[in-house]
């Protein structure tokens, strides 16, 4: 046994990345998944690497119908939904305020933040019915601080933590928990299409983003998929069954700014090392 044995989670964006190391850590840990994307290829490997415990389902997370769709493919494939993980998105490019587009902000806001609530609804509808379930919304520290995302990514992943917040307060009473996970610099695919990187391209910078991250925040190195899949799993688990309406910062420290300067390091390592009982 172990502690998510019989659980049964929706993981949007589940191909790759966040969704899918958190796909793959919720399977090791007993529960069955549903991986939802709209990257069939990779959708459909994760499902079959995990075998049994997953479904892979084409899921466009700004179409009502497929969310929709995900929710009942977890209840008729595995009888139930414990967790709606809330994971699909995407940067987008950085422009200047006055030279962003509206088609620029509202692709951003369909896809951070109306899916979100889109599978919020829909797995409230399904868990205010069981009686318990818990959804898990991933913002990121660009919806709490500045500089980390272009303007309608950040304003998106802000308002995910804000509507969070608010479907918290209301399902609380059904026994449904409603809470967010906000990663900070994390080395995935997402962050070179940020750049406007694909193909072959966009997967040799990963390490790019794991090189530079190593250097900048406090803890000195990239985030990975599977940090923030921690985090998810334990608000999925019954560990978390008194945590409602919150927002659990995994990001290396990058929000409370700058890695201290190298020769701190030092001196704080040599200043150590002249206390240490010789």
């Amino acid at each position: 046994m172990t502690e998510l044995d019989g659980k049964v989670a929706v993981v949007t964006g589940g191909a790759s990345g966040i969704g899918a190391a958190t796909c793959t850590l919720l399977v090791e840990r007993g529960a069955r998944v549903v991986v939802a994307d709209i990257d069939d290829a990779r959708g459909s490997a994760v499902a079959d690497r995990l075998g049994r415990q997953a479904v892979y389902l084409h899921t466009d997370v700004t179409a009502e119908q497929d969310i929709a769709a995900a929710v009942r493919a977890a209840t008729d494939r595995f009888g139930r939904l414990d967790a709606m993980v809330n994971n699909a998105g995407r940067v987008g490019t950085w422009t200047y305020i006055a030279d962003t587009t509206a088609d620029e902000w509202d692709g951003a806001f369909a896809v951070l933040a109306r899916s979100a609530f889109l599978g919020t609804k829909h797995a409230a509808r399904t868990m205010r019915a069981q009686g318990f379930g818990t959804v898990v919304n991933v913002s990121s520290v660009a919806g709490v601080r500045t500089g980390f995302g272009p303007h309608p990514y950040g304003a998106a992943k802000a308002a995910v933590l804000q509507m969070t917040r608010s479907a918290a307060r209301e399902l609380a009473e059904f026994q449904v928990r409603v809470n967010a996970v906000t990663p900070g610099g994390v080395a995935t695919r997402i962050t070179g299409h940020g750049a406007g990187l694909e193909g072959d391209e966009l997967d040799a910078s990963i390490d790019d983003v794991r090189k530079g991250l190593a250097s900048f925040q406090p803890i000195p190195r990239a985030g990975e998929g599977v940090d923030i899949a921690g985090a998810i799993a334990y608000l999925v688990s019954d560990d978390a069954t008194f945590v409602t309406g919150q927002n659990i910062v995994v990001d290396g420290g990058l929000t409370l700014g700058k890695a201290w300067p190298g020769n701190y390091r030092a001196e704080a390592a040599a200043a150590s090392d002249a206390l240490a009982p010789s």
